[in-house]
């Protein structure tokens, strides 16, 4: 069994710090992008979608209702499929 040196601590830190910065820069190129980082994510709280679309609580209700969009509730709050979303207000490059 070999024995780890000070020298490979040095270079294992150093990677890890390598790869710790590659995933910060991912996460900053994804929060650049246009639309809201809310609307990154396959599932989207009420609030969420209410504040982006700007649509009034009973407006989403009605359309969680009449089945326009796919949703799920856990613990009480409800959570919406982004892309049934987006092909609903009108976004349908996505």
């Amino acid at each position: 069994m070999e024995q780890i040196t000070k020298d490979d601590l040095r270079q294992f830190g150093m990677q890890l710090l390598h790869d710790i910065e590659m995933l910060i820069d991912k996460k900053v190129q994804l929060q650049t992008d246009d639309r809201p980082k809310e609307l990154l994510q396959e599932w989207i709280r009420s609030k969420s979608i209410r504040s982006i679309m700007n649509i009034s609580p009973g407006t989403l209700q009605n359309i969680r209702i009449t089945g326009k969009i796919r949703f799920r509730k856990i613990m009480g709050s409800y959570y919406y499929n982004r892309t049934d979303l987006l092909k609903l207000f009108g976004d349908g490059n996505q």
